[in-house]
């Protein structure tokens, strides 16, 4: 009546289970001797016990009168492709540990009874379950650990998990339809084992500045790391000549810096970031791809990447227009958010209503020692209409006491500009038009109160209306003459994502950022506190 277990491993993977790849040989075979071949009462009782502590598994096997998915001599190909696929859950930068594929491979080993076969499909199933949600949507739910990260994570039922996978005539490739389809998922894999693979020969740069004429061993080393990273040909130069300048802006417009062909400071800051940063930014960039894996982003839709400080508008793939953007300053209170929603509307010749949060934190103390400050701003009441300042005696109020608001009337210096695209959504964020255009000269563009201004608005608008209308321009234009406040309606609502990817493929390499709010710090830490585990690199 015993169990026999037999377990087939190479010699690699018998030690280092965590560390197999996807070639690694591994199979995982169980062999019952025919009297134990039928279903037993232990193994029912068994499965059912250990099931018990799980809801989904506990009614899943109960539809299925009980049958194992994993332990039966009919499963052998659906035990190694979940073996399989565990033993390589730590390249997608998973908390293998989670779903421990050394654990169930002991389970199998010391199994002898029927009992203990009932655990161990349980075991398998629950695992099973584990990975599939994290490697679907994501290991960590975000909002935990930055609740400024406000994303809605669509998460797999686990009894569609199982019904597909039974479904499937092939389980490996059932498991591999689970992770994210898009190509930038397979790009940041492929980033990842680069630098997993090449960090040990990294090139330093030890200069403040390089510059087109100079030569001497920093030049050098500068030549050698962009050999390294791919940005030009083998080259045995030792002077920064044309070639090594053309290299260098190609490199800078990839990571969003002033593309001036000059080693400066912060590109020979960005050379010389240790690989190890560079792969938590991969890392961190991959489970933010899990957590959109099942987002529709629409055929066209609008992606405002905050770390890359700019918007687009991408129509079936592809960017049809593109500009720079100013987003929340770094202060918990002020940084931009990460959603997506819908946007509805545009308003042309916006009045800007003051949120509460800046009425009283700025201008409420700057009134209460001079009724006239801030003078561009209209005081409204609750009904919005306009109230005389010398009727209202500010210091009587407190913060949570002040029953008016504050509103800007259209003009040329509004704060919101000309214009301002809505999403509704409960954060009052939106995209809008600003008279501070100085703002979009700088690298870094931290500055708003958590709304994205837009460097060329207009254009924005027109590219947007281009759907609807044979002449945006005029359309715009038209309303803009009026000079009164009017909103436009798009046609079809156009979904808008406001990410955080400090690391993103290009059609040249990788795009590299600043973590300019260290989301993406907290999320590594919280990644590694969850049992995810990178190989040691260099720096």
């Amino acid at each position: 009546m015993g169990i026999i277990v037999h377990i087939s491993l190479s010699a690699r993977a018998c030690g280092v289970i965590r560390n197999l790849t996807a070639t690694t040989a591994l199979t995982l075979a169980l062999t019952w001797s025919a009297p134990v071949m039928a279903q037993t009462d232990a193994f029912t009782r068994s499965l059912a016990e250990a099931s018990a502590q799980n809801e989904a598994v506990a009614t899943f096997y109960r539809e299925h009168g009980f049958q194992p998915i994993w332990t039966g001599p009919q499963d052998q190909a659906r035990r190694h492709a979940l073996i399989m696929a565990l033993s390589t859950a730590a390249a997608q930068g998973l908390p293998v540990t989670r779903y421990d594929p050394a654990a169930l491979i002991g389970l199998a080993k010391a199994a002898v009874t029927e009992g203990d076969r009932g655990r161990l499909e349980v075991a398998m199933t629950l695992a099973y379950l584990s990975y599939a949600r994290d490697v679907s949507s994501g290991a960590l739910t975000p909002k935990k650990i930055d609740p400024t990260i406000v994303r809605e994570i669509l998460r797999p039922d686990p009894a569609v998990l199982l019904a597909g996978l039974l479904a499937s005539a092939s389980p490996e490739a059932y498991l591999a339809s689970l992770l994210p389809e898009s190509p930038e998922y397979a790009r940041l894999m492929k980033e990842k084992l680069r630098l997993e693979r090449e960090a040990p020969s990294m090139i330093g740069i030890s200069a403040s500045k390089l510059a087109p004429g100079d030569s001497g061993d920093a030049v050098v080393a500068l030549r050698n790391r962009l050999i390294e990273l791919g940005y030009m040909g083998r080259s045995a130069t030792a002077s920064y000549d044309g070639q090594m300048q053309r290299a260098v802006q190609r490199y800078q417009l990839d990571q969003g810096l002033a593309a001036d062909g000059v080693a400066g400071d912060s590109t020979i800051e960005a050379l010389n970031t240790p690989p190890a940063a560079r792969l938590q930014s991969v890392t961190v960039a991959l489970e933010r791809m899990r957590w959109m894996a099942h987002t529709d982003l629409g055929k066209r839709h609008i992606w405002v990447n905050q770390a890359d400080f700019t918007a687009k508008i991408i129509d079936d793939g592809a960017v049809t227009f593109q500009t720079r953007a100013v987003v929340g300053k770094s202060s918990p209170d002020m940084r931009t958010p990460e959603f997506s929603d819908e946007m509805e509307y545009m308003v042309i010749n916006p009045s800007w209503g003051v949120p509460r949060s800046i009425i009283v934190r700025e201008y409420l103390p700057m009134l209460q020692r001079n009724r006239n400050a801030v003078g561009h701003l209209q005081v409204i009441d609750g009904k919005g209409r306009v109230v005389p300042r010398g009727s209202v005696n500010f210091a009587a109020y407190s913060a949570s006491s002040f029953p008016f608001g504050l509103r800007q009337p259209p003009s040329d210096g509004n704060a919101l500009g000309k214009v301002k695209f809505m999403f509704p959504n409960q954060y009052n964020i939106y995209l809008h038009d600003t008279p501070a255009k100085a703002l979009f000269a700088n690298e870094v563009r931290a500055f708003s109160h958590g709304c994205i201004r837009l460097g060329d608005p207009f254009d924005f608008a027109y590219t947007l209306l281009g759907k609807q209308s044979a002449d945006p321009k005029g359309l715009f234009q038209e309303h803009l003459d009026s000079s009164n406040e009017s909103a436009v309606s798009l046609d079809v609502p156009v979904p808008v994502h406001l990410v955080y990817y400090t690391a993103w493929p290009t059609k040249t390499g990788m795009s590299y950022r600043r973590d300019i709010y260290g989301r993406d710090a907290e999320l590594f830490e919280a990644l590694r506190d969850a049992g995810v585990e990178l190989p040691q690199v260099q720096g």
